[in-house]
């Protein structure tokens, strides 16, 4: 069993245990776990054609709504996963120290779509809007639909 698939085991048990906690969310405990194993199969793809470590950049688009996942609302989700992902990733006992400060910051950057972070920042920045896009999700900021399309353009799509 990779580490992806070990984090996506553990990460669904979080999005169960969701389940009644917050009684109006964002976006539904389905959706999460959707888009949750989608964004990781997304970045593996991205991380592969970049040149970027494919296992640790899915593992951290699997992970980057995690704020959200634990308070149900989309305001200011990715700031605040920053520390409960990082107690998350510790607790799991998958990644070292320097891998869950890379995941967690990719998680604390992620909506920050108009800002260039590292290799896989803008592997889950990119996930992120691809894997909204191919579910019918409208883009809710002019920016999230620059940085797809920029996407289509580099890839001649």
């Amino acid at each position: 069993m990779n580490r992806l698939l070990e984090l996506e085991v553990k990460l669904n048990k979080v999005i169960d245990e969701q389940e009644g906690k917050v009684l109006e969310r964002d976006e539904t405990l389905d959706w999460e776990r959707i888009h949750m194993a989608s964004s990781a199969r997304c970045a593996w793809l991205l991380a592969m054609q970049r040149g970027v470590e494919p296992e640790l950049a899915a593992c951290a688009a699997a992970v980057h709504d995690y704020g959200r996942i634990l308070t149900g609302k989309q305001k200011n989700h990715a700031e605040e996963g920053y520390e409960p992902v990082k107690a998350f990733l510790t607790e799991t006992g998958i990644f070292n120290e320097e891998e869950i400060e890379i995941i967690a910051l990719a998680v604390k950057n992620h909506s920050l779509k108009t800002e260039t972070g590292s290799p896989i920042e803008e592997i889950v920045k990119d996930a992120d809007v691809i894997d909204c896009y191919q579910y019918g999700c409208p883009f809710d900021r002019p920016e999230k639909e620059v940085r797809y399309n920029k996407w289509r353009k580099e890839n001649g799509i």
